[in-house]
């Protein structure tokens, strides 16, 4: 999967290879129907305003390290001006650590890409890192064009919490992009959650 992605003030971003968040059965949590209705996306655009915070700049990875080991480096290669997942090498989160944010997301499914369901280039977007492994608001980044999959598991929902309203997939090879609004959750002095986290994608 090769992303590229630009960001007016970001949350300390986990991007992963997403692992379904498992509980005892993957499939108590998986949700069919209604299938959002395919949309046609529209173009996608390029420069980033003059104010954001540009985590990558289709050279490196230097605002990036480990989700495992935050003083090691991301080591997702990187080439033509964008990156791609590197299943072995963990999943990977920004240096800084961002509340509320703006973020912008371009990325793709390898043209040849090959399985069906969640093994179409499952990867994703963690909204707010919890830290090592696969927890947190992850926005769904799969093969989604003509793969059917559970709808709370497909590209653009929030991973089994959250169905998108819409299907508007391309094929695989072709760029997608996201445009992110995220607002953190905020909490009581006792802990308990006083406003409760929002995204809109």
């Amino acid at each position: 999967m090769n992303i590229r992605l630009a960001a007016t003030a970001l949350l300390a971003l986990g991007v992963g290879v997403a692992h379904a968040q498992q509980t005892a059965k993957p499939e108590d949590t998986e949700v069919w129907e209604p299938v959002p209705k395919v949309v046609t996306p529209g173009k996608i655009s390029g420069e980033a305003p003059n104010d954001a915070i540009v985590l990558f700049d289709g050279k490196n990875l230097d605002q990036w390290v480990s989700t495992d080991n935050h003083s090691a480096a991301a080591s997702w290669p990187v080439s033509g001006g964008m990156f791609t997942v590197k299943k072995d090498a963990g999943n990977i989160e920004t240096k800084r650590s961002f509340t509320n944010y703006q973020l912008h997301l371009e990325w793709r499914v390898p043209a040849n890409i090959t399985g069906t369901g969640q093994a179409r280039g499952n990867s994703g977007l963690f909204l707010a890192s919890l830290g090592k492994g696969d927890l947190g608001y992850e926005l769904q980044m799969l093969d989604s064009y003509n793969n059917k999959t559970y709808v709370n598991g497909m590209a653009g929902s929030i991973y089994k919490q959250r169905v998108p309203l819409a299907n508007p997939a391309r094929k695989p090879g072709d760029w997608q992009s996201y445009d992110v609004l995220w607002m953190a959750p905020t909490f009581k002095a006792d802990g308990s959650v006083q406003t409760p986290a929002r995204v809109t994608v």
